[in-house]
Parts: C-alpha cells; structure tokens; sequence
C-alpha cells in the first residue's frame, strides 16, 4: 500500500506573497546545491494552459544525487543516476512527480494546495471517505519543531529573525493560533517503492527526507523575506532564469563526460520565447539579488 501522508505548514505570509518566496526559494537552492557533479538540471521550463486549471508553469529536472544517499541505498544503485522531477504549476495549485532514472517502480507524487489560514480546513484535496482514512496529517512549525544540529542557522530561526521590511517575527509559541498574516500549504504526499523486503524502510525514509526539506526550506523561505517581499512576478521569472542557467553550467562542467546535459531553449518562463543568456552572477539591482552560495548543501527537490 502507498504510504500517503498530508503535510501542512504554515507561513507569516499571505499566498499571494508566497507565490513570489515559493520561486526565488527553489531556484537559490537549485544553485547553492549544485557542483562536483551532482545538483540539478533544468531541462525545460515552459508556460502551459490547462483546461480545469488555466494557466500555468511546467518544469522538468534532472536532480544528480548520488552520493547524498544514505550508505544502504547507495549499495543497490548504480554510481551514476538521476531523479526527474516534473512540475505543474497553477498557483495555488500545483503538482509535483518524482520518478527514478532506473527505478520503475519507485515514484513520488505531491499535491500542493495554498490557503490564507492556519491549517484548518480538513478536506481542502477533496478526497473521498476511504482516502481519509489512509491519509496521516502531520503539522510542520518552522519556528518549534527541531532542526539537527547540522543545519541549523541562527539567523535562519524564526525565533528571532525579525524581517527589516515587514517587521514580521520573531515567532512566539502558539503563533499559528493568532498570527496575521498566515497561509498553509497543504502538500498531499503520495510515496511509493514497491521493491520485496524494501518498500517500507524506503517509503519510511522518503518521508522523513521530505519532512525534513520541508521544515528546512519554509524557515528559510521566512529568514529571506527582506530579499524577494519586493520582487514582482516579472523580477522573479528573471532571477529564476538566470540562476537556472547558472546551475546547468555548474553542473555540465563538473560532469563533461557523462551528464548528458540537455540546452533547453527557453528558461525564461516568460512570452519572449528567447535565451537567456547569462555570464557570471546575475545582475545586482534592487529587485535581483546577486545570486547566493552556500557550502551546505540540504536537499535537491521543489516541492516547497
């Protein structure tokens, strides 16, 4: 049976402002973990029309992990391999697939829902009775749920981050009973590896990875909020552009020989229908930041 649980984590932010956050977050992480041959490869990033939920952003990537798995798993996989992530993007909805390079039975599906309140609404996927029943919902605090040692940032805490533009924070215990503004996503998880004496130490390992980019990337989607609060939707398409471009150079030239680097034509996510092209950091101005590095690399994946 899949392991299906309903994550729900709340933000100071409203959905409208997280929409921006969401973008600048996962493409800052894109390029901050990406070098020596492993991180991730946007292969395409194009706008799309649904007929139920209109328009839209499709994303395709390649996430190189190797060895960032745990020693266990490393031992039946090849030394070479990837993840590809797929995307639907139709704020605030989204959809999110994760496949294996050589797993065919190994597949990871996220449905994400964005609401202005506290976590609250106790149906908001519409699932029928019986998928009720299957489903665990677990509430994620940024601010009170523990982070390992080796992650952890003061000035990412939002215990005691204050943000210069919005004054928002630090977060006091029980702050998601009366904080204004506040969102929730809902992320719908769907874990499945169906190998024979596998599957559940897999699909239990899965889920504590998710748990943990999850916890990880919201508190610092808040502790960055002085840096995209300002950035419209264009300023965003472009930062997202050029850090795309950027993680795909690293990682081509940290694996020449066998990355199999893919040269979409258009990362723009705009209606220019052009290549952007980029040589070193993206420009400095007050809507695009400089583009950040970090050594610790945290996890690969967009399902923020």
């Amino acid at each position: 049976m899949v392991l299906t649980k309903e994550y729900r984590i709340c933000m100071p932010i409203t959905v409208e402002e997280y929409r921006i956050g969401q973008l600048y977050m996962i493409a800052r992480h894109s390029l901050e973990q990406s070098g020596d041959g492993e991180g991730v490869e946007v292969v395409e990033n194009k706008e799309i029309v649904d007929e139920k939920h209109g328009k839209g952003q499709f994303t395709e990537k390649r996430i190189h992990l190797s060895s960032r798995l745990p020693y266990w798993v490393q031992s039946i996989i090849p030394k070479i391999f990837y993840v590809t992530e797929k995307a639907w993007n139709y704020y605030p909805f989204t959809i999110t697939e994760y496949t294996c390079s050589f797993i065919p039975r190994f597949q990871i599906e996220i449905e994400t829902k964005y609401e202005n309140n506290n976590g609250c609404s106790e149906n908001c996927h519409n699932l029928t009775p019986e998928q009720l029943a299957e489903r665990i919902v677990e509430h994620i605090d940024i601010a009170y749920d523990d982070v390992s040692a080796k992650h952890y940032k003061e000035e990412e805490d939002p215990r005691f981050f204050q943000s210069k533009k919005t004054r928002r924070g630090p977060l006091v215990d029980g702050w998601r009973t009366n904080f204004q503004p506040i969102m929730c996503s809902y992320k719908l998880v769907h874990a499945s590896f169906e190998v024979f004496g596998l599957q559940t130490k897999v699909e239990d390992f899965i889920h504590s990875c998710i748990r943990e980019v999850l916890l990880l990337g919201h508190r610092q989607a808040f502790a960055w909020l002085d840096q995209w609060i300002d950035m419209t939707m264009d300023d965003v398409r472009k930062y997202e552009a050029n850090l795309q471009q950027q993680t795909n150079t690293l990682l081509r030239e940290s694996t020449p020989e066998s990355s199999g680097m893919s040269n979409p034509k258009d990362l723009g996510g705009g209606d220019s229908g052009n290549t952007l092209k980029v040589t070193g950091s993206p420009p400095n101005t007050p809507n695009t930041p400089a583009s950040p590095k970090s050594p610790a690399k945290k996890g690969y994946f967009s399902w923020f």
